[in-house]
């Protein structure tokens, strides 16, 4: 079996997991539902959203059309690298980062791709059900909520939620791959810095002698007659 075929896997079983999650959301709860999971810091939250990930939209017309191809995009150019990146001696660890990364982009692509005319999602006034899906989003974990004091400047006597977004599978799997990519880098890319020439400090550079030029051969033969 080839190298990538395992981090493929990986990548459907993101799609897998996130796909029967927003279904399973739609059919089972009505929009705006909250369900309390875990007391009141973990809840499924039904939303739909027409932007980009952990609830931040675009609110026009150009711009979802345009996310969703950039999405597209993003999707075909993280599974062509990582299947090159698997026929190289790379870390394995860095690629079930990039399994995680594609899977969870593909997830949103379909939501934006098909939910508009499956699901029947798409926002009101689209041109066209196609590229125009909601994406589903459902964990919420507001781990702290209050007011700030009064005399707090700015802000104060404000409500504050953290942390407020709304987010599904693919999100949190886009999430840790970057995380994890970033945190473990050195140890991914050891090998790029082992195969890295090292650097030749300029005192052991030798200098070059200059080429005899002819005059002086002459020269030496008649200061040194046989």
């Amino acid at each position: 079996m080839p190298r990538y075929m395992k981090y493929i896997l990986i990548t459907l079983l993101v799609i897998a997991i996130d796909q029967t999650s927003k279904l399973l959301v739609h059919k089972y709860m009505y929009l705006h539902q909250e369900i309390h999971v875990l007391g009141d810091w973990f809840r499924l939250h039904y939303l739909l959203n027409p932007g980009m990930a952990f609830g931040i939209k675009w609110n026009n017309e150009f711009g979802k059309l345009a996310l969703t191809f950039f999405r597209i995009g993003a999707m075909v150019g993280i599974g062509v690298y990582l299947i090159r990146q698997s026929l190289r001696p790379v870390h394995g660890g860095f690629l079930v980062c990039l399994a995680l990364i594609w899977g969870g982009a593909i997830g949103n692509v379909i939501d934006s791709t098909f939910y508009g005319v499956l699901l029947h999602n798409a926002p009101f006034g689209a041109v066209t059900p196609w590229f125009h899906g909601q994406v589903i989003d459902m964990l919420f974990f507001p781990i702290a909520e209050f007011y700030w004091p009064t005399w707090v400047p700015i802000v104060g006597g404000d409500y504050f939620l953290f942390f407020s977004p709304v987010f599904n599978i693919a999100d949190s799997s886009i999430f840790l791959g970057v995380f994890f990519i970033l945190i473990f880098q050195k140890r991914f890319f050891v090998h790029e810095q082992e195969t890295q020439p090292a650097p030749v400090p300029a005192e052991a550079v030798k200098p070059e002698a200059p080429p005899a030029s002819i005059g002086d051969s002459h020269e030496s033969a008649a200061t040194h007659p046989e």
